[in-house]
């Protein structure tokens, strides 16, 4: 029989201990587990529609109106339907009717539908334009002439 030498007989435990590592490495319990995690979510901030009335309006006429809307969120934000509040008029015309609701109403624009999102950005065009109408009331109406309305919109 042959003698182990010493050189052998540490490959041999060297070539062991390799194995012993090397299925070690490989080894692992499953199990499972659970964790939280953590998120900011944003707040909506107030947008503001400008409007334009192209041209000069007269009893019953009526001029297209487009708009623009300013966000100041930093994220997009949803424009549904633009409507018409009120309208008010320059201090040297303060006699000039400007109602808008009921039966003989001095000025109209319908809702305009919008519903689109807009990003964070001033002056960004809104589609699709409105029209504004200075109704025929049937009475006189020379106290609007030469008026600067302003329009008071509202979004929903």
């Amino acid at each position: 029989m042959k003698l182990i030498t010493k050189r052998r007989a540490f490959l041999a435990l060297t070539a062991a201990l390799v194995v012993v590592v090397a299925g070690g490495a490989y080894a692992y319990f499953t199990t499972s587990g659970t964790g939280t995690g953590t998120a900011s979510v944003g707040s909506s901030t107030a947008v503001t529609l400008h409007a334009t009335v192209t041209g000069s309006l007269y009893p019953g006429t009526s001029s297209p109106v487009s708009f623009t809307v300013d966000n100041p969120s930093s994220g997009k934000q949803r424009v549904g339907t633009i409507t018409l509040s009120s309208i008010t008029v320059d201090a040297s015309h303060s006699e000039c009717s400007t109602v808008i609701t009921g039966g003989n109403p001095d000025f109209a624009m319908p809702a305009v539908a919008v519903n689109a999102t807009f990003a964070n950005g001033n002056g960004q065009v809104v589609t699709p334009a409105g029209s504004l109408t200075m109704n025929e009331t049937g009475v006189n109406q020379d106290k609007c002439q030469g008026a600067t309305l302003t329009l008071h919109l509202t979004d929903n």
